[in-house]
């Protein structure tokens, strides 16, 4: 089952307009649970980010000239594989003083987001192509995210090097990856697709991972697993059963609306359940690490 192609399709049917693209980022939010999941763990970052710069604020005022939030220093991000933009669209919109680099190694993606983006006027995100196995820039980030990314690079803990050396001290690496519970939708039994060849690995154990951010230099580590049991349904009803049955038909987006009207209030509880749960095994994993 192929998903890359999927995404091209949808991609090229809603980058006709800016409005439309804007709407295709919505229904991203809405139908991949990973989304929901980093999401949260980025509104969590940037509340912390705010209380430490209210703290910082607050240490510089004086008593007749107090520090403005033009005066504090903008935090720079990295989205690390980029694809769609979607997550740098994000970025931008929690804090004007967000500055979020973003990198792919798709040239043709990275052309249509800078287009996109300059389109909409977001100044504080910059597109550019590069390979996160050799790309670094030294204690520049105090965010560095990657959604989907690692399961397709071969050479992961050269890029955990990089992640490293690119942070800031106290900065943190955010990832979603699946797991090697089924992440990459492979299971024991040869009559089940998955996507497996679009990933180099099946997916993360939560210690390998874990271990592998260590010897790349970080300190702290934290891992959870998502995609529980009420996840993985809400998959199938949202993204699994739709793309195995546009692979089969392009035919299949006429019916599409009507699919999604029936099933989506469902895949809507169950992802619901599954962000606020916490799950022993899941198909996917938040990760987070940081410079000490």
């Amino acid at each position: 089952m192929q998903y890359d192609p999927i995404k091209r399709s949808l991609g090229s049917i809603f980058n006709r307009t800016p409005w439309l693209r804007i709407l295709f980022y919505h229904l991203l939010d809405l139908l991949l649970l990973r989304t929901w999941h980093v999401k949260k763990a980025l509104r969590q970052w940037g509340k912390k980010q705010e209380k430490g710069s209210g703290h910082r604020a607050q240490g510089t005022e004086t008593s007749s000239h107090p520090a403005t939030s033009d005066q504090q220093q903008a935090s720079r991000i990295l989205d690390a594989g980029s694809g769609f933009g979607q997550y740098s669209y994000f970025l931008s919109r929690m804090s004007r003083s967000l500055m979020v680099d973003a990198v792919d190694v798709k040239e043709e993606q990275i052309a249509d987001c800078n287009r996109f983006f300059t389109s909409i006027g977001r100044s504080n995100v910059h597109f550019s192509v590069a390979d996160l196995t050799t790309f670094s820039k030294p204690a520049t980030y105090e965010l560095i995210l990657s959604v989907d990314v690692m399961e397709h690079i071969l050479e992961d803990e050269a890029v955990f090097r990089n992640f490293h050396a690119s942070l800031k001290p106290g900065g943190m690496v955010l990832i979603s990856t699946p797991s090697d519970q089924g992440g990459s939708d492979v299971h024991d039994h040869d009559e089940e697709e998955s996507f497996i060849d679009e990933h180099v690995r099946d997916g993360y154990n939560i210690q390998e991972i874990q271990e592998k951010l260590k010897r790349a230099g970080f300190g702290k580590t934290e891992a959870h697993f998502t995609y529980g049991k009420p996840g993985q349904t809400g998959w199938r009803l949202s993204m699994k059963y739709p793309i195995k049955m546009l692979n089969a038909s392009k035919l299949f987006f006429i019916l599409l609306p009507f699919y999604y009207l029936l099933t989506f209030p469902f895949a809507l509880l169950f992802n619901a359940f599954d962000l606020w749960g916490k799950h022993k095994t899941g198909t996917g994993l938040i990760v987070k690490a940081w410079k000490e």
